[in-house]
């Protein structure tokens, strides 16, 4: 699949088969995100992968919007490391790139994902720091879920010409 395909037809997943994604997997979709665009080259990004049912179970129970991973393969954790962010206004920006580029390569890998986003919801980021057992100085930004699809969602036109303006508004 080449880039603008998996661009323009990449989809929130909900649903997931059984198939375990294997580790390796996992591992080229970090390398994906650790190729991102960052502020100043600073890459204040840290992973968490998740693979733990229980917690895959737990997150849930503090995140609306989080019962597709009761049926995901695996969860990863994006997260912002304050120590790494020399200009810590961009690091939601960096870990968000980051982001992007997981589902884009997930997508690519034959891969359902959605991007569960965490701050800032302070309630939600306390909550989930605690249960990674993250350090105070991580933030997690997201949660993305990962598995094999079990549904099928046709691409969506998203293109809005109205909203493309050219040289001032």
């Amino acid at each position: 699949m080449d880039v603008m395909e998996a661009i323009l037809s990449r989809r929130s997943i909900r649903r997931y088969t059984d198939e375990p994604v294997p580790e390796e997997v996992i591992t080229e979709l970090m390398e994906a995100a650790m190729s991102a665009p960052s502020a100043s080259n600073q890459q204040p990004w840290q992973f968490v992968i998740i693979n733990d049912r229980r917690i895959l179970d737990e997150i849930p129970k503090f995140h609306p919007y989080a019962h597709m991973l009761k049926e995901a393969s695996w969860a990863i954790a994006v997260c912002g490391d304050q120590n790494l962010a020399t200009m810590s206004e961009y690091w939601v920006q960096d870990c968000s790139a980051a982001t992007q580029n997981i589902l884009i390569a997930a997508h690519a890998r034959g891969l359902g994902a959605v991007w569960l986003g965490v701050y800032p919801r302070e309630e939600r980021a306390k909550t989930a720091q605690k249960l990674l057992g993250l350090p105070e100085h991580v933030i997690p930004l997201c949660f993305i879920s990962i598995g094999y699809p079990a549904e099928k969602k046709p691409p969506a036109n998203r293109y809005d010409a109205s909203r493309v303006h050219r040289n001032r508004w």
